[in-house]
């Protein structure tokens, strides 16, 4: 009985000092963590790909269409027939002549509202973004980005509903018109296209 427990100590007693060796080791190995300039590198990354994003909107709207998914789908031509064509029945459809279609963002595709008049004829497109890697796309776009590279917008104006207030800037962009929708000035709701 005295032989195991003297056993028992030497074993516990290796043991620590094979885990107080092993943890010398471990602080002899030096630890690669990340720096503060490949932190502001992937902020200037994420900010760039926003600004492309940006950008990408801006020719189609001469022409009535947004790029990506909705490319081909043009305010005052395009049918809802076309669009479920394209598209598949809307996940939220809408709930009246005058409401919106719901497209929900999945799987990296970006979300979309459409809107249509009487005759079934797309109205208006309402661009919500992507829900994974939103800072890249719409989630990284901020108002003053938009004043930088659009300039000067035709209109600002405050959105209120409820106790919550947006902040819509409006650009003309020949027959139509794009707004984008602000919650605040560094989070950008959703971006409008219809016509003027």
């Amino acid at each position: 009985m005295i032989e195991i427990t003297r056993m028992r100590k030497n074993i516990l007693t290796l043991s620590v000092a094979g885990l107080v060796g092993f943890g010398s080791l471990g602080a002899a190995v030096p630890t690669l963590l990340p720096s503060a300039s490949a932190a502001q590198t992937s902020a200037a990354s994420s900010s760039a790909m926003a600004r492309e994003t940006l950008m990408s909107f801006y020719k189609p709207a001469l022409n009535g269409e947004f790029p990506g998914n909705a490319d081909g789908f043009v305010v005052g031509e395009t049918k809802r027939t076309e669009i479920i064509d394209k598209f598949g029945s809307p996940n939220v459809p809408r709930s009246s002549v005058s409401g919106f279609d719901n497209y929900t963002a999945d799987m990296g595709n970006p979300g979309y509202a459409m809107s249509y008049d009487a005759s079934g004829v797309l109205k208006e497109i309402r661009y919500f973004g992507t829900n994974v890697e939103r800072q890249t796309n719409i989630g990284g776009i901020t108002l003053s980005m938009v004043k930088k590279n659009w300039y000067t917008p035709i209109s600002t104006t405050t959105i209120k509903s409820g106790g919550a207030a947006q902040t819509k800037l409006t650009y003309k962009r020949g027959k139509y018109k794009v707004e984008f929708v602000f919650n605040n000035s560094v989070e950008l709701s959703h971006i409008n296209l219809l016509k003027s």
